[in-house]
């Protein structure tokens, strides 16, 4: 129930209301004071008592509708109608009033209204847009308002800027709009005839021919195929003319207008010219006339001259009968198909083969599968056999080889991509040593030791033999570097050389060097682990071939084998010595050499390391760095110390190793990791005990002997002090060889492979 109307039951209206600003209407336009707008509210924003606001936005006020402002929701939606409206004619003869048609658009987004007047043709008046796109008052007295959506209904009228419109229908979207909206859309009218025009549109028709032209559109088959060509190989045989000779053709069938175009392929030193193009691009005939045409036979119509005088001048007129009218077929894409004839003038072609592009056109359009090409010519002969003449003498056998093949001699191409990758590179030398002797009876002879190496990079030799104390032999340098050539090869001959590879050098193997036989007893670590690496390249290091002929062995060996490597092992140990393993297997038929059975004895070794002396460790790390003359140890220690942040004394070996290699420590690497892990206690190094053990300046080291540098430089070869094979895990072989359970317990913890 609501309070009566009296004093102090009346609620406030200024209660609760926070804006009290009066609207300002004045301001400065150019400079010069005036009213700019008087219909903003009044005191706070709402309006004064009486005050009338024009709208700002359409009929749905702002807050209700959609979610979406109307220029998102409605975006690109428009309301189109047919109209049309009376134009008065004054001082004209042949009309008094014309009827113009146009389209009122009307956009939902923004409540704008565009007129638009399709164009005639002769018209005389200015047509097009008659209304510009914006938003129109209504007449007045309502001049205020504007056109909104619900002034809109067919067969009505509608006063734009003092022109009448009638509405007189309207599209699918528009009458579906306006339907949900509930606007109920009169009958669609009917527009009145223009006299005027239906006069225009009679003397056009009386002026039209009785047979127009044809129209030919070729604009979408030139749109949807340009830069489309189908590319053909094709075959002129020209034998039976005088001087003719095969001849080889390319076609090329441009989809774009139906246009082909030929060029020849001419050989080198043909005796023919190069001509541009066998054919011109053109639409090429199907049949051909013995006789040229005539100027003026081919055309798309007939002209009959009916009537020619010399005062009243010439009449023409088109032939409707198109009486000698030729008929010429031309060649499709439909015609043109593998080992089919095309006639170009006259002369037979036959297309043999086409490209991929050409198969697939034909495969998507035609369904054509068969594109098998047409052999026209015979296979071309076998190239005859160029002897090589035999060698000479003079110079290497492939700078003879050389001056045969060119009149101006090469110089012969070395394998520069093997160079590249086999070469020394950082601690790979990709150089393979051996220790061998000398086969020979001399008693003298047999006690000298040769170092061979064979450098991957070139596939060459060098021989240096070890000087002895009072062997009576100097040593020194024994073979020069260089390729070697295999025994028992003939001097003059065509052939080229064997020389020596990597496959031929292994431990046991006999190879002859500078006139003398050699025999390899051993290889350094380096040879082995890279023959091991690269076991595909290396036979004799395949651990896989290895096993395979053990397995060959029949079952009665196999047990023998069993039973004299467990009576080589008394203590029941899992272990014997490497010598008693290479006697059995070196005394067995089984086709292994010493090499195999060393690589097969290091995958079941008992690998032990002699321990070194940590002093002599020092002494030679000292007098590595006293030839280095390296003096950067204090630089290092500040180092040490800005790492260490806590400054406990200690880092971890990953740091200490980058700093080492930072100031570029001149260790050998297995020296430097060994002196680590001396002053190692876990993962941290002492490195004050480290630089103290190491500084040659301020505690320097008694001298060591050659023979201690020896032990860890990482050039040192057959070093006494490597890790050498003495124990073999036979009872790993019986397991892995012929799968004989061991007694024993596998000693895998001594085990490395």
């Amino acid at each position: 129930m609501a309070l009566p109307f009296l004093p102090g039951n009346s609620p406030n209206v200024q209660l609760g209301k926070e804006r009290f600003h009066k609207s300002q209407h004045f301001d400065y336009s150019n400079g010069v004071a005036m009213l700019i707008s008087s219909e903003k509210p009044g005191i706070g924003g709402e309006r004064l008592a009486g005050q009338k606001i024009k709208p700002k936005y359409s009929i749905y006020p702002k807050g209700e509708g959609s979610d979406l402002p109307s220029w998102v929701a409605f975006d690109k939606q428009a309301l189109c109608f047919e109209a049309y409206f009376q134009e008065d004619v004054p001082e004209a003869q042949t009309e008094t009033y014309r009827i113009r048609k146009c389209k009122i658009c009307f956009y939902l987004e923004d409540d704008t209204i565009q007129v638009v007047e399709p164009e005639y043709k002769n018209s005389g008046i200015p047509q097009g847009t008659l209304i510009r796109r914006h938003r129109i008052p209504l007449p007045p007295p309502n001049d205020d308002q504007f056109y909104n959506i619900f002034h809109f209904n067919i067969n009505q009228q509608m006063v734009l800027y003092s022109r009448t419109f009638t509405l007189t229908n309207c599209d699918t979207f528009t009458r579906n709009f306006l339907t949900k909206l509930g606007v109920v859309l009169n009958d669609p009218a009917t527009i009145p005839k223009d006299p005027y025009s239906n006069l225009r549109e009679e003397i056009e028709k009386s002026m039209k021919p009785f047979r127009p032209y044809e129209r030919c559109d070729t604009l979408k088959q030139f749109l949807d195929n340009d830069r489309q060509v189908l590319r053909f190989n094709c075959f002129w045989d020209d034998t039976e003319s005088l001087f003719g000779d095969p001849r080889e053709l390319i076609m090329h069938y441009f989809l774009a207008d139906d246009t082909i175009e030929i060029h020849e392929l001419i050989p080198p030193n043909s005796g023919r010219d190069i001509v541009h193009k066998f054919l011109r691009r053109s639409k090429l005939p199907k049949h051909t006339t013995p006789q040229a045409k005539q100027p003026g036979q081919i055309t798309d119509r007939t002209v009959l001259n009916v009537f020619f005088s010399k005062s009243q001048g010439e009449r023409y007129i088109l032939d409707n009968l198109k009486t000698g009218v030729v008929n010429d077929e031309f060649y499709k894409d439909s015609d043109l198909t593998v080992g089919g004839e095309v006639n170009v003038w006259g002369r037979r072609v036959i297309i043999t083969d086409c490209d991929d592009f050409t198969k697939n056109y034909y495969r998507s359009k035609y369904g054509i599968e068969d594109f098998n090409p047409v052999q026209y010519k015979a296979p071309p002969a076998p190239k005859p056999p160029r002897p090589v003449p035999p060698y000479n003498g003079f110079g290497s056998e492939e700078d003879s080889l050389s001056s045969c093949q060119s009149l101006l001699p090469k110089p012969p191409q070395k394998d520069f991509r093997k160079f590249m990758e086999k070469d020394r590179c950082g601690l790979e030398s990709n150089v393979l040593n051996f220790r061998a002797k000398m086969m020979t009876s001399d008693a003298a002879d047999r006690e000298r030791v040769f170092i061979i190496s064979f450098y991957l990079c070139d596939d060459s030799i060098s021989v240096f033999e070890r000087p002895q104390r009072n062997s009576g032999m100097l040593g020194g340098k024994f073979l020069e570097r260089g390729r070697v050539k295999k025994p028992g090869q003939e001097l003059y001959k065509s052939k080229p050389s064997e020389y020596f590879t990597a496959q031929d050098l292994y431990v046991g193997a006999t190879v002859f060097l500078n006139s003398a036989n050699f025999q390899l007893v051993d290889a350094d670590e380096y040879t082995f682990n890279y023959m091991e690496q690269h076991a595909e390249e290396f036979p004799k290091a395949n651990m896989g071939n290895i096993l395979s002929k053990l397995r060959s062995f029949p079952e009665e060996k196999q047990s023998e084998i069993r039973k004299f490597l467990t009576l080589s092992d008394p203590r029941n140990t899992g272990f014997i010595p490497y010598e008693s393993f290479r006697g059995l297997l070196m005394g067995l038929d089984c086709d292994l050499s010493e090499h195999e059975v060393l690589v097969l004895g290091r995958h079941f070794s008992e690998r032990v390391v002699p321990k070194v002396d940590v002093g002599l460790m020092l002494a030679v790390a000292q007098d590595f760095l006293r030839k280095k003359n390296f003096e950067e140890l204090p630089n290092m220690a500040r180092a040490f110390a800005h790492h260490d942040r806590h400054k406990t004394g200690r880092l971890s070996t990953k740091e200490t190793n980058t700093i080492c290699k930072a100031f570029h420590l001149p260790l050998p690497k297995n020296l430097l990791e060994g002196l680590l892990s001396k002053f190692a206690d876990g993962d941290e190094i002492n490195y004050h005990a480290f630089l103290a053990g190491i500084n040659w300046l301020e505690h320097p080291a008694p001298p060591v002997m050659p023979e201690d540098i020896l032990k860890f430089d990482v050039n040192a070869r057959f070093d006494t002090c490597g890790a050498a094979v003495k124990n073999v895990n036979y009872s790993a072989v019986l397991q892995e060889v012929f799968s004989f359970p061991s007694n024993n317990a596998d000693p895998t913890t001594t085990t490395s492979t």
